[in-house]
């Protein structure tokens, strides 16, 4: 049994079962909440070994109730300590409430237990704002900063907040991470004693890579084993991986430590990961490998949509007909935050409806609560009266069914009608963490399908689609959202020589070549002006004139302050600089703060960014 509602959940759990294990990560609040209730007694076992925790479970407690009353017994981390509190529970006569990092009923002799198991999860980005603003902290950047690096944990906010109090500016977020990653590795400690140097540094690179074998961590079989032991270390297919937030905190201390040894170690990842896929046939595996790249890729744009720093929370699976009203909900509020016409939406949903449920995804959070979903129509003859709409005259291209034997969106190869991959519609969650989780959930279909066509009117997803260097093939010829907006259509194989050319396109340090998307690669390296390492990766480098990070970072600053300087009589390109120079050398601030200050529409301020980064681009030299 699991429930998800804090301190209400722990009470109703209580009252059905003596024994009551409570769990979340390290930092998530657990022992505060716990204490929220009326204990008889309690017992920390916070850094004892096995032996030390049932020497500490058998002495009696001055003052404590020989029976009845609730027993708190908080720390049950680790093996040596799970085992010592099963057998402590043998003989007890009360009902108890343990706090541990990992579920109870996971660890050797628990099953007979059988605890109720309640789930912490992360606290909402409003009430970690509201903690961080407690402390004190004001500045708008800082608080922002505690709050992102927190991933909905207090205590890492809390940690975050004693470090920019102490005078660590916000914008070296490197610096901040670093000094609460250095509180969270100690803490880690208490789990297993024999954590050391060598383990906190194989943290460091697996946080890297996010998800790593025995070959890219390089510590042999016993280093590997011991991080799977640890509470914040899961189990993935393509290896170990540090949960969520603490990976992107332990990366970002460790690309503030040591550049290039970071950059070095994403570096050889990529290449490793890119053999991989060029050796893999089941598309499974192949799927794997390609969200693994492009995390690995460490674009900015790619990090922010699909990589954020929380965890997964969301099942997604293909919708069932009972889900019916769930859809047409969550499409209807993503008609209204896309600044659709509803009607009009409605009756393009229903399009796409005619194919069945099954052409929605839908996730569903831990509570059963529909949060995400995703149109992804299979592509074929019997879908395309629902399809045509969005693509128009690039329909007669993107339509072509693609022969009998292509992969369906289950696996591999199979028989039947001929199909040409999925069509993408929509996208939506409710939240960043969901969102990300369905958009990366995406691009696995469409690796396992083969293909994907994609028609949005959404300039951030157009935005991400360029990033991803998918193939655009223009705008559609009606406003079909009556949003001011035409769709525009891209597409991307995801089979055989494509797919890996695809990957190395958009890997660390890949060199542009014929058709390579100019404009995106000038945004990548305005991204990383900051980032010395990071700009030194850019396949702008090797240019006439542009041999080294800083040639690069003097030519895209130069370009800019001329954009943003040019005569009265070209408007465009000065508003392009101004938005250009604000965005990527001014202050950290969103496109829709930047567009407010500038007095732009979205639909003005994105065109002009695309035609300020065109200009750069029509400037390289050679």
């Amino acid at each position: 049994m699991k429930i998800t509602h804090g301190l209400s959940a722990l009470r109703t759990a209580l009252a059905t079962s003596p024994v009551v294990n409570l769990v979340g990560g390290l930092g998530s609040g657990k022992s505060a909440l716990a204490r929220r209730l009326p204990l008889a007694a309690a017992v920390d076992l916070c850094g004892l070994s096995g032996a030390g925790a049932a020497a500490r479970l058998r002495a009696p407690r001055p003052g404590a109730a020989p029976a009845g009353g609730l027993l708190l017994i908080d720390s049950v981390d680790g093996p040596a300590r799970a085992e010592s509190v099963a057998a402590a529970l043998d003989a007890c006569t009360r009902p108890v409430l343990l706090v541990s990092r990992r579920p109870l009923r996971s660890s050797p002799g628990w099953a007979e237990h059988a605890p109720v198991t309640v789930s912490l999860d992360p606290w909402p980005p409003g009430a970690v704002e509201e903690q961080v603003r407690a402390t004190g902290l004001a500045d708008a950047e800082a608080v922002a900063l505690a709050v992102r690096l927190s991933g909905g944990l207090p205590l890492v906010a809390e940690l975050a907040c004693r470090e920019l109090l102490a005078g660590t500016p916000a914008d070296a977020p490197g610096a901040v991470a670093d000094a609460v990653a250095e509180e969270v590795l100690r803490r880690l400690g208490r789990e297993d004693p024999r954590i050391g140097g060598r383990h906190r540094h194989a943290l460091r690179l697996l946080a890297t890579v996010r998800a790593g074998d025995e070959r890219l961590l390089t510590g042999g079989p016993d280093l590997f084993s011991a991080l799977a032991g640890l509470s914040l270390v899961r189990r993935e297919p393509l290896g170990l991986a540090v949960r969520e937030p603490y990976r992107s905190l332990f990366e970002l201390a460790y690309a503030w430590r040591r550049p290039e040894a970071h950059q070095s170690v994403r570096k050889r990842a990529a290449g490793y990961r890119q053999a991989l896929l060029a050796d893999r046939r089941d598309p499974r595996e192949q799927a794997r490998l390609v969200e693994q790249g492009l995390f690995l890729s460490g674009e900015p744009v790619l990090r922010r949509s699909l990589f954020p720093p929380v965890e997964d929370s969301a099942l997604i699976r293909p919708a069932g007909p009972a889900e019916a009203d769930d859809i047409g909900r969550l499409m209807h509020r993503w008609a209204v935050r896309s600044g659709f016409d509803a009607r009009r939406s409605e009756r393009i949903t229903e399009r796409w409806l005619a194919a069945g449920p099954a052409s929605f995804h839908m996730a569903r959070d831990r509570d059963g609560r529909a949060v995400a979903l995703a149109a992804l129509v299979p592509v074929g003859s019997d879908t395309a009266d629902g399809i045509e709409p969005l693509l128009q005259q690039h329909a007669g291209d993107l339509l072509v069914p693609r022969g009998a034997g292509q992969r369906a969106a289950g696996g591999p190869a199979v028989s039947g009608p001929a199909t040409s991959g999925l069509f993408l519609g929509a996208a939506y969650g409710a939240d960043a963490g969901v969102h990300a989780q369905m958009l990366r959930h995406i691009l696995v279909q469409a690796t396992l399908a083969g293909h994907l066509v994609v028609s949005t009117a959404s300039q951030d997803y157009q935005h991400l689609l360029r990033t991803l260097s998918f193939r655009p093939h223009g705008g559609i010829r009606d406003d079909v959202y009556r949003c001011g907006r035409r769709p525009e259509v891209y597409s991307q194989d995801f089979t055989g020589v494509g797919l890996s050319g695809w990957m190395r396109r958009l890997g660390p340090g890949a060199a542009p070549g014929p058709g390579a998307d100019l404009p995106a690669l000038v945004g990548r390296a305005l991204a990383h002006l900051r980032e010395p390492g990071r700009l030194a990766e850019s396949p702008l480098i090797g240019l006439p004139g542009l041999d080294t990070a800083q040639s690069l970072r003097g030519w895209l600053e130069d370009g800019v302050a001329a954009l943003a300087g040019a005569e009265a009589a070209a408007d465009a390109d000065a508003e392009a600089g101004a938005i250009l120079a604000a965005y990527y050398l001014g202050r950290p601030r969103t496109h829709h703060q930047i567009a407010r200050s500038l007095h732009l529409s979205r639909a003005t301020y994105f065109r002009r960014l695309r035609h300020g980064l065109a200009l750069l681009a029509a400037r390289l030299p050679g």
